[in-house]
């Protein structure tokens, strides 16, 4: 990068009131997620309105599939969330040859490791679904789902990696065209080779791979372009292992909180196969896409403010660090509240949006009142884990990572039905984790880092 090239102002996130960057970074960073999401979802509503009574079975092996997508999601994370906080502190501080080479660092890895990851999971796939849940009666539609699905790795992996490297530059409308173009390009093919081509769960695994591949042609078309501040340069892309040790370091929370939804999701399989069977897995799907929908405007708002914050880290403007978790913490709570509410008042009408089973539905909607229960405690895990992933205090988001899901949810998940809860105790264990680990990472938070920044333009102690 050209030493004297300028600077936006719109990149410059030391300048105007804080809650006005943040939320011009979060909300196309949210309309993305909403619509990547919204082709996810609309994957499975389909499949759970496959005629021939295919529906609820087929939706349970796409839930099967589900722990070894986010692994993969955990790996894209792990590079990303490691790279782009330290790419933004970086930029923060004028070291602009040290965020060019993170950001070649990070693309060289990502394309590494979808490599592997494709690689390992094609081979060992059915073994793995299997051991994640999976019956005779559902191993064929996630395994016909997940072949496919593996093919769009590199893809998947580049364009969600990468993206976040465009918000830190300051163009989040860049970065919601990536995802918004995948997306509409999977909900034109979907209906086709779901329903008009006959294709079914396979038919909808393409689909996604074809949308990935949009996203990621418009991630290395922007970085190729003059629009990007920081390019792509192969001599910076051999390992610099100083610089990828930061970037793992710091990229472990994302890692742990994607991995550990992994571990948790798995958990959940078994212990619904022992204590409830194909039904309740198919709803446990469901439950998960709601979770996702109602949780993606609190996790936008986080993810949006974390370039934010580290780059107001690297320039020393911790005045307005305190502004944007306090914004964060209002906002989002007044969210998560409204999105509890509207779970307790509608359930079976969230339910039958993907699946017409009057049992799965039932099922559900009892689940749901359970599995959301205190669900605004959400917003203190994600105001108190993106403080910290932003300002580099890396074992305090590691601990919180694995202190919610490892240390909580899995103990219960495994321990809750034998003590008599049944398949209950399988969504209880969740609300137990919301309250407990988000209310310990928020205070922890306040206690050791809110309170400790100097004034402005000093060092941390």
């Amino acid at each position: 990068m050209k030493q004297n090239q300028h600077v936006p102002e719109r990149s410059d996130f030391s300048k105007g009131a804080v809650w006005r960057v943040i939320l011009i970074q979060a909300v196309p960073l949210m309309v993305a997620q909403i619509v990547h999401l919204l082709y996810n979802i609309v994957d499975r509503v389909f499949i759970g309105h496959m005629p021939g009574g295919e529906g609820s079975l087929a939706l349970t092996g796409i839930g099967l599939a589900f722990p070894i997508t986010t692994i993969i999601a955990a790996f894209t994370s792990l590079l990303s969330t490691g790279g782009a906080p330290l790419f933004a502190i970086a930029r923060g501080a004028k070291k602009e040859e040290r965020a060019e080479k993170i950001l070649n660092q990070v693309a060289m890895q990502l394309i590494v490791a979808s490599i592997l990851l494709s690689a390992v999971c094609f081979i060992w796939r059915r073994p793995i679904l299997y051991l994640f849940g999976a019956t005779d009666s559902s191993i064929g539609y996630a395994d016909e789902y997940l072949k496919i699905y593996l093919c769009g790795t590199l893809f998947a992996m580049l364009s969600t990696g990468l993206n976040s490297f465009i918000n830190a530059q300051g163009f989040p409308s860049h970065g919601m065209i990536t995802i918004v173009s995948g997306a509409v390009v999977n909900l034109i093919l979907d209906p086709i080779f779901i329903f008009g081509l006959h294709m079914g769960v396979k038919g909808a695994a393409l689909a996604t791979v074809i949308g990935q591949a949009v996203s990621c042609l418009w991630v290395l078309g922007f970085f190729f372009s003059d629009v990007s501040m920081y390019h792509f340069h192969a001599d910076q892309w051999a390992p610099e292992w100083s610089i990828l040790k930061e970037i793992i370091a710091l990229g472990t929370t994302g890692f742990i909180m994607q991995g550990t939804n992994s571990l948790v999701q798995i958990t959940c399989n078994i212990m619904l196969r022992s204590y409830g069977g194909d039904l309740y897995l198919g709803a446990m799907t469901v439950i998960n896409s709601i979770r996702e929908v109602l949780s993606l405007p609190a996790s936008a708002l986080s993810q949006g403010s974390q370039p934010v914050i580290s780059y107001n880290y690297g320039a020393r403007k911790y005045s307005r660090i305190k502004a944007a978790v306090r914004f964060n913490t209002i906002a989002a709570g007044i969210y998560t509240l409204a999105a509890w509410i509207a779970v307790i008042l509608f359930p079976d009408w969230l339910m039958g949006i993907f699946t017409e089973d009057p049992e799965m539905i039932e099922i559900g909607s009892r689940a749901m009142f359970l599995y959301f229960f205190g669900f605004v405690f959400m917003t203190l895990q994600f105001t108190g884990q993106s403080t910290f992933t932003a300002t580099k205090c890396v074992r305090r988001a590691v601990f919180f990572s694995l202190f919610r899901k490892v240390i909580i949810v899995v103990p219960l998940t495994l321990v809750l039905p034998g003590l008599g809860f049944g398949s209950d105790g399988v969504f209880l264990a969740e609300p137990i984790s919301n309250v407990i680990g988000g209310t310990a990472c928020f205070v922890t938070m306040m206690l050791t880092l809110y309170r400790r920044f100097p004034p402005d333009g000093e060092p941390m102690p």
